[in-house]
């Protein structure tokens, strides 16, 4: 079986390595990954791979998640989750963490599938607000022979402006709370009393990503700021990570690793005899194992998928995608897009508004060329959001502009894709200019009017912290049972001859992105 790259380091904090009850010394073996987003078809070799590795009893063997794994694609979208809550019950997960995702759909449908998921989950920053206990525990101890790994959980912050509306009722007061303020600490107290319990090594699942973001809170920060840890099984960011190593408070390297997305590599940690640490990601494709049980709820799911989703919708003459050229990171997330022209067209024409605007942050899959299906379409944009036409100023739209385009270039979901407007980044100088507004009756493009007000197309995900909440107060003039994946649909359904338009094919010059 191919391996990408393996590393191995010593524990910091371990005991010395214990002698297997049998008298038989047995290696431990923790498969993990992060962020599959509704890869149904990896979780099959995942466990087959584990039950290969029990059988040859050379090793224990354990199966972890490190969130982000209930949206993201169609399995999902279109069962709020309960497909892959169906799939993943038969691997038997040793513990799963939460990811930002598992809050699409609302925290009460999250608490509902992770029941149904009958795995262990761990938390240790996500409380009711104003709770001194967390709502899941915040680890679990699991023996493996006569050792013990503890298994640690926490979540980005960020949840809270991204996924915004799982944290707060009806009546927009506070329910939930991911604790930003004392991260770092919440995973030292699990730390300090998993150790306290007998946990011979201290695993985190972490999704909280490499990269800087709203709340400056990294899995880097994490180790640096903590101790007593071994190793921090990483996600959020999507990177491939065979091991990065970092120093914690008291100058101990500690390993991080990501496997990437949607089960590309399949992680292994193995502890050998003599309690040393390895790390190394496995190809999922290389692995030639599946499990029976997995492989018939996988199989079942997907022919019910087949029935709601292979209806034809239109031709597409070339593909479209939300990717760099060299096939990775998203372009979506930091500049214009032949793909996000599209879906804020089809916004636009949807609620017959002036604008159409869409984040690049809900442009989730790319587009394949030949005949697309409804399902193509609900992998763009597998969210629940619905449609809505608001009312927006001139001065809120450059609002929302300069407030969503900060990052620039670097990648921020919020990154706005425009119907009917043309703008200008200034990356380095975080400035925005030349703002035009399409004006139907004298079909030309003129300067945004800072006083007037215009119509925006977009779904209901503006009044839920998307945008970074800058459009939140504008005034809502129609809301629709529409999902936006419906106005895609209907849109391309709409196309001459059933063909895509070839204006589509590049970027149409909505969007300048200047290094100046």
């Amino acid at each position: 079986m191919a391996l990408l790259i393996a590393c191995t380091v010593l524990p910091s904090y371990s005991k010395k390595p214990k002698i297997d009850k049998a008298g038989k010394p047995k290696s431990v073996v923790i498969l993990y990954e992060n962020d599959a987003h509704c890869a149904v078809d990896g979780y099959t070799r995942l466990r087959g791979l584990a039950d290969a590795i029990s059988k040859a009893d050379t090793a224990y063997v354990g199966v972890v998640s490190s969130g982000d794994f209930l949206q993201g694609a169609l399995a999902g979208a279109i069962s709020r989750g309960q497909y892959i809550t169906d799939i993943m019950r038969p691997v038997s997960y040793d513990a799963v963490t939460l990811g930002n995702h598992e809050f699409d759909y609302g925290t009460e449908r999250m608490i509902e599938l992770l029941q149904m998921l009958g795995a262990p989950v761990v938390s240790s920053n996500f409380f009711k607000f104003g709770a001194t206990e967390p709502v899941y525990q915040p680890y679990i101890i699991k023996e493996y022979g006569n050792r013990c790994v503890a298994f640690i959980g926490t979540t980005t912050p960020e949840t809270m402006r991204s996924e915004g509306y799982a944290f707060r009722d009806s009546d927009g007061r506070q329910t939930y709370d991911l604790r930003t303020s004392d991260v770092y600490a919440l995973v030292q107290k699990a730390a300090n009393e998993a150790r306290n319990e007998g946990a011979d090594y201290v695993v985190v699942l972490s999704h909280l990503g490499e990269e800087v973001r709203s709340t400056g809170i990294t899995s880097h920060e994490l180790v640096q700021a903590t101790r007593g840890i071994d190793i921090v099984l990483d996600g959020h960011t999507h990177a491939v990570v065979p091991c990065d190593t970092v120093l914690n408070a008291d100058g101990m390297p500690v390993p991080i690793t990501q496997t990437g997305t949607q089960l590309a590599n399949i992680g292994k940690l193995l502890i050998d005899c003599n309690g040393r640490i390895s790390l190394s990601l496995i190809p999922t494709d290389s692995i030639a194992y599946s499990n029976v049980c997995v492989s018939a709820a996988t199989d079942s799911i997907k022919a019910l998928m087949n029935s709601v989703t292979s209806r034809h919708i239109a031709r597409l003459p070339f593909p479209l995608s939300v990717h760099e050229a060299d096939g990775n990171g998203w372009l979506v997330r930091h500049n214009a897009a032949g793909i996000g022209d599209l879906v804020a067209d089809a916004f636009r024409s949807c609620m017959d508004a002036e604008i159409g605007l869409v984040n690049g942050g809900s442009l989730r899959n790319s587009l394949p060329e030949g005949n697309l299906t409804y399902g193509d379409i609900v992998s763009v944009q597998p969210f629940d959001n619905h449609m809505c036409l608001i009312e927006a100023t001139g001065e809120q739209l450059m609002g929302m502009l300069m407030k969503c385009t900060q990052k620039c270039p670097e990648y921020d979901g919020s990154f706005p894709h425009v119907s009917g407007m043309k703008y200008t980044v200034h990356a380095l100088s975080d400035r925005i200019t030349d703002v035009e507004i399409y004006n139907r009756s004298s079909d030309r493009y003129e300067p945004l009017d800072l006083q007037r007000t215009y119509t925006v197309g977009l779904n209901d995900y503006y009044s839920n912290g998307g945008f970074y909440s800058t459009l939140k107060d504008c005034r809502l003039l129609r809301s629709t049972t529409m999902l936006s994946r419906d106005a895609l649909a209907n849109y391309l359904e709409a196309s001459k001859d059933g063909t895509v338009s070839e204006a589509y094919r590049q970027q149409q010059g909505r969007v300048t992105v200047l290094d100046d």
